[in-house]
C-alpha cells in the first residue's frame, strides 16, 4: 500500500514531538504497522531527504520491486528511512 499525502503530513506532525530517534522510530511503526521502517545513520544515505524534520530526515522507500530503493515519487513510496542528523557544532 502506498504512502498517502495525508499520511506523510500525519508523520510529520508526529515527528516533531520527538528528539530521540529510536523513540520516534517505535511510535511511528506502532501507528502505521503497513509501511516499511528503517533506521539509518546520516553517513549511509547520499540522497536529499524527502522532508526534514526538526532533528529528523525522511526518505521515501520503495519495496515493491526485487530491491529496496530510495525514491521520491510519494505513490511508489510503502516505506521510510527515519535518519537522525548528526548534531551541528
Amino acid at each position: 500500500m502506498a504512502l498517502g499525502a495525508d499520511e506523510i503530513a500525519d508523520i510529520e506532525q508526529e515527528l516533531g514531538s520527538f528528539d530521540d530517534v529510536s523513540q520516534a522510530h517505535a511510535a511511528l511503526r506502532k501507528r502505521y504497522p503497513h509501511l516499511a521502517w528503517i533506521r539509518c545513520d546520516p553517513s549511509d544515505l547520499t540522497e536529499i531527504p524527502f522532508r526534514s524534520i526538526g532533528p529528523f530526515d525522511l526518505h521515501l522507500l520503495d519495496v515493491a520491486d526485487h530491491c529496496a530503493r530510495i525514491t521520491d515519487d510519494l505513490a511508489r513510496a510503502t516505506g521510510i528511512v527515519l535518519v537522525k542528523r548528526a548534531a551541528e557544532l
